[in-house]
């Protein structure tokens, strides 16, 4: 059995307008993981996110490059035990 992880990321550059939010739920819930997508008051947008560390690499892959109409400029990645949280969801 597999080790749960938590993956909470800081995304900063051109994130939020463009869909960004989103497309991280989408591909969130296709890789089985759960947590949340959120745009933070300073432009940034918060990506939290917990399940098995491959699937939550996959994520990160993801979350450095966004959807055609974003520019991810830096992503601040800590890691950490999952929590338990449940759902994937878009603040």
């Amino acid at each position: 059995m597999q080790t749960l992880l938590r993956m909470s990321c800081l995304v900063s550059g051109e994130v939020q307008g463009v869909g960004y939010r989103r497309y991280i739920q989408r591909l969130g819930l296709d890789l089985g993981l759960v947590g949340y997508a959120e745009n933070l008051s300073d432009g940034r947008v918060e990506v939290i996110a917990e399940g098995e560390k491959i699937d939550l690499e996959r994520l990160l892959h993801r979350v450095k490059k966004g959807p055609p109409h974003a520019v991810v400029e830096a992503v601040e990645v800590q890691w950490s035990d999952a929590t338990g949280l449940e759902g994937f969801y878009s603040y």
